[in-house]
């Protein structure tokens, strides 16, 4: 991924609060022919330190699922449309629009997971974590002869991040006045978007140099 100096994130922090924002990632790798194989799909994360271990699923007839090997992770964020009308700054008639955006790139090993076991135990820590989002109250467990069946139709994974990449362009490259200029626009807009994005250029602005 292309970062500028301006916009590069070393601190995992924000890492962990992309993937907690969304974790509905899209999954890169190398097919027949050197071709790339996509897929998005919900994923459990967990982080220690700067361990980083990603777990999902896939379709068994999907031509990406049981790949072992490299593969590419990308996680998105919020991101907006930014005017340059919104920089109170002098020099606003010789800026031009851009977009703001947060996301991430991980670069490691996908590792298949075909164990019953191992599969249940995915499953049921990501339809927690997801019914928990919602406010329902359906839990996998325990799991019925029939759920366990349709195990044969997916195929687990886990991957392991070896290099991470955060790109934060949330205007650091402009003086704070324009910063707030574009924090105040976005915030007055009738966007929930425009609204996170606006809350993640005040968390950016809070940070510490």
């Amino acid at each position: 991924m292309f970062i500028p100096a301006d916009f590069v994130e070393t601190d995992l922090a924000w890492l962990d609060r992309l993937l907690e924002r969304d974790a509905f990632v899209t999954v890169v790798t190398t097919g027949s022919g050197g071709l790339p194989q996509v897929t998005l799909l919900p994923v459990v994360y967990r982080r220690d330190g700067d361990d980083i271990l990603i777990e999902g699923h896939w379709a068994r007839p999907n031509p990406q699922a049981g790949h072992a090997g490299p593969a590419l992770i990308l996680v998105h964020g919020p991101h907006g449309y930014v005017s340059p009308g919104w920089y109170p700054d002098k020099e606003a008639q010789a800026r031009v629009p851009t977009w703001n955006y947060a996301a991430a790139e991980l670069r490691g090993t996908l590792e298949p997971v075909t164990d019953p076991d191992a599969l249940i135990d995915m499953l049921d820590r990501l339809s927690a974590r997801y019914e928990a989002q919602v406010g329902g109250d359906w839990d996998l467990l325990p799991i019925e002869p029939r759920q366990r069946r349709m195990l044969a139709g997916i195929i687990g994974f886990r991957f392991r991040a070896q290099q991470v990449q955060i790109k934060l362009k949330l205007s650091q490259n402009h003086p704070q006045a324009n910063q707030h200029g574009v924090i105040d626009a976005l915030s007055a807009l009738d966007s929930p978007p425009s609204h996170e994005l606006a809350q993640w250029m005040r968390w950016k602005l809070e940070v510490p140099h």
